[in-house]
């Protein structure tokens, strides 16, 4: 190798240097490269093999690539899904002493797919509107933290599968500007539009080449992430104002943000003379980060699920009482002990089996919530915790000394006791 290498990482791996880094990239021998399905790119992307992960090595200018690398590790620090940026490598030459491009190394996401690799055959309409809905869902939570895209598209994307739907991870930031102020209407909008356009060429690229549906509209398709965004939009950053003696609507825009996959970071409440107005600022976290907040503020050791649910009345109570200014420990203790812990020792002694302690106070939100929604009214805890045991609990099983047989019989349901393509069901 004739020169030497400049190398910008966070974390050296040092058998980057074993890569052929001499060769420009379309030259690179077979086994160097992993054969991984690629999107379209803009610049040549190779994928190689690397201490036992992959990575994807794209050529592009210096500039370029340091500014993408930047970029990318930014976003990984604001919680936005994207992939992780490894190294940039500059002053590469070949055996006869010429340039050759820089590089932006960056290691490749498990289990991700671009969009045109997750289909056999043709894409159908559904497979296509859950792309374009995860997509929106991804440009959404980049416009909230400042970042302007600047070239949104199926092709920059990479795509998880998520229990029927689809996860989507920037995977190009070379075109993106982080706004620490907030994007404007404009630039949102800006940002949507070549969304739009992008995504309904690439559907017709598809279509033109045989490897669509019949049934696929790409134009309609491709609107689709204009009303998805809008609405996504609306409903997490959107305030509302509501009667003081409506609390029970705090639990019902919190219960529609989880059902969209967000959770609460921030949940303030300003009462004037009008009424008061709800202000959530939404965020998303990781798996298990429920579980350890209820446990490090409770001492609770609850389900995921189950802690979010907890969590967020833990939230809900600390708002609505005027607790925000307290320290987050001082308010959690506070909610164990007189709202927990009373609703806990209210259930009957003959009833406790039925569930944990947690799935009790679960439901029984659950069950508050449906009251509060069917009678238009706040409930008192205490009138939802009567009706919750009386209605609810007395009729389940016990599930403490529930033993589930070796072999249980499967009920399927009526719909699908015809013949079932199995195609339907993946």
């Amino acid at each position: 190798m004739s020169g030497a290498l400049n190398i910008t990482a966070a974390t050296v791996d040092p058998a980057l240097l074993d890569l052929p880094w001499e060769l420009p990239l379309e030259n690179w021998p077979n086994e160097a490269i992993a054969s991984l399905p690629k999107g379209i790119s803009r610049h040549l992307v190779r994928f190689a093999n690397l201490s036992g992960y992959v990575i994807a090595v794209k050529e592009t200018t210096a500039e370029m690539a340091k500014g993408e690398y930047d970029m990318l590790r930014t976003l990984q620090r604001l919680d936005i899904p994207c992939v992780d940026p490894l190294a940039v490598i500059t002053n590469r030459s070949d055996r006869k002493g010429r340039d050759l491009p820089s590089v932006l190394v960056t290691r490749h996401l498990k289990f991700s797919l671009p969009y045109r690799a997750l289909f056999q055959g043709t894409l159908r309409p559904d497979t296509a509107t859950r792309l374009v809905d995860a997509l929106a869902v991804l440009l959404v939570r980049l416009h909230i933290v400042g970042f302007f895209w600047g070239d949104v598209s199926l092709s920059n994307t990479l795509f998880r599968r998520d229990a029927g739907a689809f996860a989507a991870y920037l995977v190009d930031a070379e075109t993106g500007k982080l706004y620490e102020g907030g994007l404007s209407n404009g630039q949102r909008e800006n940002d949507l539009e070549i969304a739009r356009v992008n995504i309904a060429g690439e559907l017709l690229d598809l279509e033109a080449g045989g490897r669509a549906d019949a049934e696929l509209d790409p134009v309609t398709v491709s609107n689709g992430i204009v009303a998805a965004y809008r609405s996504l939009w609306k409903e997490l950053t959107g305030s509302e104002s509501f009667d003081a003696s409506e609390r029970w609507r705090i639990t019902e825009r919190v219960h529609r943000l989880n059902e969209l996959g967000f959770d609460i970071e921030e949940l303030a409440i300003k009462t004037t003379d009008e009424g008061s107005t709800v202000r959530i600022q939404p965020k998303v976290v990781d798996a298990g980060h429920h579980q350890r907040r209820l446990l490090r503020l409770t001492g609770l050791d609850a389900g995921e699920n189950q802690a979010r649910r907890l969590l967020n009345d833990l939230d809900a109570y600390s708002a609505s009482f005027g607790k925000d200014g307290f320290d987050e420990e001082m308010a959690a203790h506070e909610w164990l002990i007189r709202v927990f812990e009373p609703v806990v020792k209210a259930i009957p002694r003959e009833l406790r089996g039925k569930l944990e302690p947690a799935e009790i106070f679960h439901q029984l939100l659950e069950h508050r919530w449906f009251l509060a929604q069917n009678e238009g009214r706040d409930i008192p805890l205490a009138e939802a915790v009567g009706s919750y045991v009386n209605t609810v609990l007395r009729h389940r099983r016990d599930e403490a000394t529930m033993i589930v047989p070796p072999t249980e019989a499967i009920s399927i349901p009526a719909a699908m006791t015809g013949p079932v393509d199995w195609r339907d069901l993946v």
